[in-house]
């Protein structure tokens, strides 16, 4: 055989391989309102690009009719280009090509992956759109998920592991994209769950479709499994790109730097007037965040989840901050179980990845109730109080206006580490709210009181005076400066500037013990 025959039989051999499952195959793909791998894997990388890596890989399966069985690319498409210019490695399977499953080889290709990844200090992305561990292959599909998962957890704080669950996703398969960092779902076409309908209705009874048990909207929503929702393949794909604009590549580089255009300067007269005279009265923390960062672009993260508190990235004086805040808005800002997991993730994220943390605080307390109290808000309350404790990049604090009790102490307090703590005039610090705090302190007076009512809004009133102010932790050195509102920006900014050469080491040690 020539060279010139040679070169034809590559190049049959590579387009065999670019049509995946063949022509019905992807028809049905686009049927169901779905791109395929290799579509998908263009729209993310810059143009011209992508690498492919192993495109030649094939099982070596013989059981139940595998051993006439073709499986162009193992159903997976693997590789590494550039994203803005950025090096990231991506796999992208193939459900046209026996659904996505996964089997022995599938799962080293995507296993070489996340290695080279490692070395070159590169993010991965993944688009997952399989039917789960290819049965036929038996323990070696089982194998391999095992595989996959040891270098997930390797891989955690060292690349950014982004993950787009872009069709089903059931069993074994969905454990890659819980241990990686974030989880981008696609309405109506992707679904995660760890047993389907069918077998939930045969061992419970209960009736339920696959999207309301497992879709977008389940796990942005109600679990807490996904971090992000598109409405389409490419939507969803435009969106990882943004999240990528605003992390490092790996956790020894710095997050890109973007020239800003909004002055560090900029005072706002809005936040003058943004906290309601009246304690109890909400108002909308993303108007506050909006004033603040750079021309009041926010990339929020898991936005229907644990509405409670915000977290999410943005940009002050070009740099990357990951911001959490108390949601007055929602259940008064309080801290329950869902919000205090969702904001100990971020930071723990932030934390790995030298992203500053910029917290935002109003706290009225800790959620109360006989549920919060079985769901473990213990437990789960202390892995907030950790992460902040844990953190070792920037951390500045501003204190809006509610911060009582242990709440007061887990929204990076001084006392967790925090290295600047601000406070507006409006800032309350105390153990408690002066309504229940003058109902314990004064019970007696008001108890033996002629007029029992008046009494006690006078002592409300003895209390709030005392303590409800920034200027008592202020006179301890808790809150570093009680700053007029309009100015937070460049205040921000200023300690930003300040922390810039931060270091701070925690004891050596294997692993803290989180409390799970």
């Amino acid at each position: 055989m020539g060279t010139v025959d040679k070169l034809t039989e590559l190049q049959y051999r590579r387009s065999k391989i670019a049509s995946g499952g063949g022509e019905a195959a992807i028809k049905k793909q686009h049927d169901s309102k779905k791109l395929t791998a290799r579509e998908r894997v263009s729209l993310l990388l810059d143009a011209g690009s992508f690498v492919e890596v192993d495109a030649f890989v094939t099982h070596r399966c013989t059981e139940f009719g595998m051993d006439t069985k073709e499986a162009p690319g193992e159903g997976v498409v693997t590789g590494y280009g550039t994203v803005d210019g950025r090096l990231v490695y991506v796999y992208a399977q193939d459900f046209t090509v026996m659904g996505g499953s996964l089997g022995e080889m599938h799962a080293k290709k995507i296993c070489k992956i996340l290695d080279m990844a490692m070395k070159m200090g590169a993010p991965v992305v993944g688009l997952n759109d399989s039917g789960g561990a290819r049965i036929q292959e038996g323990v070696d599909a089982l194998a391999g998920f095992g595989e996959i998962f040891t270098r997930n957890t390797h891989a955690s704080g060292v690349i950014p592991q982004i993950c787009a669950i872009m069709g089903p996703c059931a069993g074994g398969a969905v454990y890659s994209p819980a241990i990686m960092d974030y989880i981008f779902m696609v309405e109506n076409t992707s679904q995660m769950f760890i047993t389907g309908p069918q077998v939930v209705s045969s061992v419970t009874g209960e009736q339920i479709t696959g999207e309301e048990l497992g879709g977008a909207g389940a796990h942005t929503e109600k679990s807490g499994v996904a971090h992000f929702s598109a409405p389409d393949d490419e939507s969803c794909i435009l969106k990882i790109k943004e999240l990528l604009s605003y992390i490092p590549s790996n956790n020894l580089e710095e997050a890109p730097y973007i020239e800003p255009t909004d002055p560090i300067n900029r005072l706002s007269e809005k936040l003058t007037a943004i906290v309601p005279d009246e304690a109890t009265k909400a108002y909308d923390v993303k108007e506050v965040i909006a004033e603040i960062v750079d021309n009041g672009k926010f990339f929020e993260v898991q936005s229907a989840f644990a509405q409670n508190i915000v977290v999410g990235y943005a940009r002050m004086n070009g740099q990357t901050v990951g911001i959490v805040a108390n949601q007055p808005k929602v259940m008064s800002g309080s801290l329950d179980v869902n919000s205090s997991t969702k904001a100990a993730r971020f930071v723990r994220f932030c934390d790995a990845f030298n992203i500053p943390l910029v917290t935002l605080t109003d706290v009225p307390g800790y959620f109360p109730g006989v549920s919060q109290e079985h769901n473990g808000i213990i437990r789960h309350g202390a892995k907030l109080l950790y992460a902040y404790c844990e953190a070792t990049v920037p951390k500045i604090n501003v204190i809006l206006r509610k911060a009582y009790g242990g709440a007061y102490i887990a929204m990076s307090s001084k006392h967790v580490g925090a290295d600047v703590v601000m406070a507006w005039p409006t800032a309350e610090v105390a153990v408690m709210g002066p309504e229940g705090a003058a109902n314990i302190i004064f019970r007696n007076d008001i108890k033996n009181s002629a007029d029992p009512m008046a009494t006690r809004a006078e002592k409300i009133q003895e209390y709030r005076n005392k303590f409800s102010s920034p200027y008592e932790a202020a006179k301890r050195g808790y809150i570093d400066d009680v700053i007029e509102p309009d100015s937070t920006r460049p205040r921000i900014i200023a300690a930003l500037e300040m922390l810039l050469s931060k270091r701070e080491s925690r004891p050596a040690k294997k692993h803290g013990n989180l409390p799970l």
